[in-house]
């Protein structure tokens, strides 16, 4: 079979890898850590860790997913900011909604040119 030359040639970055380690209490959310590795898996101490959470909320329109980024330098710190985290996604989400919800408001429908067949007297034909 041979491959497209149209398609992209996507690769892993080997100077930026990480390693991802999940934790969870299977109820709240979900925590991963990312620790930087070298190309050949060792760890990478001359970059940082990075933490990022993950949760699900109910809402009257089902279920939002929130993902977000926590500012930690250790798992104690991320796992004490993961609330805080959580409350600053939801903000944001809710004003994106917002901002969605008020250009979705504000737009001009025009029709498209031939839709609709121009009305006026006698242009109206009874069956």
């Amino acid at each position: 079979m041979a491959t497209d030359p149209n398609l992209p040639d996507i690769q892993l970055d080997a100077n930026g890898l990480y390693r991802e380690e999940v934790f969870t209490d299977r109820k709240a959310g979900t925590l991963r850590r990312l620790v930087p590795v070298t190309a050949d898996g060792q760890d990478d101490p001359g970059r940082d860790v990075l933490y990022s959470g993950q949760t699900q909320l109910l809402t009257p329109g089902g279920v939002l997913p929130l993902m977000f980024e926590i500012d930690a330098k250790t798992l104690p710190d991320a796992l004490g900011k993961f609330s805080g985290s959580v409350k600053l996604a939801l903000e944001q989400a809710i004003d994106e909604a917002r901002e969605y919800r008020r250009e979705a408001a504000t737009r001009i429908v025009v029709p498209e040119a031939g839709g609709l067949p121009p009305m006026g007297p006698g242009k109206l034909k009874m069956p």
